[in-house]
């Protein structure tokens, strides 16, 4: 194998590599609207016959939502090595609101701008761009060595951005082929949107919503301000009270299992020399808002939080209009750490909203996401070989580090399949994923690709 061949076949090929990507991210496969479907469908048979182009054996598996990708490749004829499973998801998120694009969302474009060049468009970041790094890296490395260097297994997803119902019931179903000595999932970013990581450390997820009703019908203001009760006011009342005045939540028992941050760890992280200023200017916001015993890099990698995602009741339309409405609403998200359990705290929350409501008042709850926290050992081998190889391709350290985000499927590998999970990707903080104008840098998309050419060179050695 010719490790600076590929790389190099890589360079020379970029051109045809992003044209691949902005021909699947012209697919609109956003899978929680049931109006793409189609979409969803369309850009799981164009993932099967990319795969086949470079001799995997792709097939589309049906689910009761929309499909999942399975492939595979022998790889080196002597089978040594390790079994790698990459995934990735092809679905996307919705682009409402639409106005605030600047181009159509699923007509990308390779734009020039003062931070280099960069492709925009639904999905170029979360997830389509990053899950293509690695397919074109194994493009590179069957065309320039004849064959992929070890047993790997391709897994995509077609409904990440719905809440994964199909995911689990798959997984167990396939659990013997979908087994390996490791799943590389490329769904994660850079530190600062320059040091490579390899996350470790991932929050648990645990979201609710209620709606609390009051009157039987939304009231004349005038005639029956004051006298009855605004179901408005109970629910902000309830929410306000979800911190203290330190940022500390409330819930009674959410700090149940929250372990301390090992000090090693705090060391590491410590010397990262996280530039909060910079993270929090980047969108407008100049102080920390959460525990304030806490550093800010703590606060996004290893504490728990309680965030209100949406609040909603009576007239926002435009105008003005005097209603007191008979219900409000809300959305609420737990991230979780260490071993809190989700199911505790969501009865502790339900609990609590339901000891603070007043007379003439209920509340019904719609239960939404539920998952545990998860921390990844790192002492194979295999993880200080892949985390020198990014650290080649960047010319920076890269480092094991922890993310505020939730990605269920890493838990899932280690629990139903019983495959070590390594989380290593490529976006910035400025992407702009679920958000309108979307984008992923070229520089991520291109050293990407070369990072997994490295990685595969680094595992199979």
């Amino acid at each position: 194998m010719s490790l600076d061949a590929t790389l190099a076949h890589i360079d020379t090929n970029l051109s045809q590599a992003t044209d691949r990507l902005l021909e699947l991210l012209r697919i609109p496969s956003i899978s929680t609207d049931p109006a793409f479907a189609g979409d969803c469908d369309t850009a799981a048979d164009w993932l099967v016959a990319d795969l086949q182009s470079i001799g995997i054996e792709a097939t589309k598996r049906a689910t009761p939502g929309h499909p999942m990708v399975v492939g595979h490749v022998d790889g080196d004829a002597d089978g040594n090595g390790p079994h790698l499973l990459f995934y990735g998801h092809y679905d996307v998120q919705p682009v409402d609101p639409l106005e605030l694009w600047d181009r159509d969302p699923f007509d990308p474009q390779v734009e020039d701008t003062p931070k280099g060049k960069m492709i925009r468009g639904r999905g170029a970041a979360d997830d389509k761009g990053q899950l293509m790094t690695f397919v074109e890296a194994c493009r590179a490395w069957k065309a320039v060595n004849g064959t992929l260097p070890c047993r790997i297994t391709f897994f995509f997803e077609g409904e990440e951005e719905s809440g994964s119902p199909s995911l689990v019931p798959f997984m167990k179903e396939n659990a013997d082929e979908l087994s390996a000595d490791f799943a590389l999932i490329c769904d994660t970013g850079l530190f600062e949107s320059k040091t490579p990581g390899i996350v470790t450390m991932l929050r648990g997820m645990m979201g609710d919503e209620l709606t609390i009703t009051g009157p039987s019908k939304d009231l004349h203001s005038g005639m029956y301000g004051g006298v009855s009760i605004n179901p408005i006011r109970v629910l902000s009342k309830i929410l306000a009270g979800l911190h203290d005045d330190q940022g500390r939540v409330t819930l009674p028992g959410f700090y149940d299992g929250v372990p301390e941050l090992p000090e090693e760890m705090r060391a590491q992280w410590q010397g990262l020399s996280f530039d909060h200023a910079a993270f929090l200017e980047d969108v407008g916001l100049s102080v920390p808002a959460g525990e304030q015993d806490r550093t800010p890099i703590e606060m996004i990698w290893s504490r728990p939080t309680c965030e209100v995602n949406g609040i909603w009741g009576g007239y926002t339309g435009a105008g003005f209009k005097t209603v007191l409405p008979s219900q409000a609403h809300a959305k609420i998200s737990f991230r979780l750490v260490g071993d809190q359990d989700p199911d505790a705290i969501r009865d502790s929350f339900r609990k609590m909203v339901q000891d603070a409501l007043p007379a003439d008042c209920e509340v019904k709850f719609k239960g939404h996401s539920n998952g545990r926290a998860a921390m990844f050992e790192t002492d194979d081998p295999a993880f200080e070989a892949a985390r020198q190889a990014l650290s080649d391709e960047w010319q920076v350290p890269a480092a094991y580090i922890g993310c505020g985000g939730s990605i269920p499927i890493a838990g899932h590998f280690q629990n139903l399949v019983d495959t070590t999970p390594m989380l290593i990707g490529f976006g910035k903080d400025d992407d702009q994923i679920h958000s309108p104008n979307e984008k992923y840098d070229m520089e991520s998309f291109h050293k990407g690709m070369r990072s997994w050419v490295r990685i595969l060179d680094a595992l199979t050695k």
